[in-house]
């Protein structure tokens, strides 16, 4: 099944879920989410490039967007931050 994104309308009137975007799985036959599953604001679903494979860029951006930090190894036992 595809994975769709979702957005806040008006980010400022949504959750935090929404505010920033949230992902699910929905069927293509599904109908399009109109209001936030948590807090009932107006969202849109974003159109997005297909996910035919997956690159390490693509990963970490996600891994940002989702406040993680990213690594990298320097040598042994010390790594540095990219972001």
């Amino acid at each position: 099944m595809p994975m769709y994104v979702y957005e806040a309308k008006e980010p400022e009137k949504g959750c935090a879920k929404c505010a920033k975007g949230f992902e699910i799985m929905q069927s293509i036959n599904d109908p399009k989410l109109e209001k936030c599953p948590d807090c009932g604001a107006a969202i849109f679903r974003v159109i997005q490039a297909p996910g035919l494979g997956r690159s390490q860029t693509d990963l970490n951006y996600r891994a940002k967007r989702a406040g993680f930090k990213c690594l990298k190894k320097v040598q042994k036992g010390e790594y540095e931050t990219i972001y």
